[in-house]
């Protein structure tokens, strides 16, 4: 699969939840405190993402 959600730990060791297709981080979310908080913040995204409106 070429795109996917990768939660890795930034330098402030927070959990950062990132969006990838193939190497490139197409976007990220802010620092988590604890890993779970970033997983939640992924199933939010699969959630709500397919009924988002686009701003322009």
């Amino acid at each position: 699969m070429a795109h996917k959600f990768v939660i890795e730990q930034n330098k402030a060791g927070e959990y950062v939840a990132k969006f990838k297709y193939n190497a490139e981080t197409i976007f990220w979310t802010e620092g988590y405190a604890s890993k779970a908080g970033a997983k939640n913040a992924i199933e939010s995204m699969k959630k709500n993402g397919p009924v988002a409106e686009t701003e322009d």
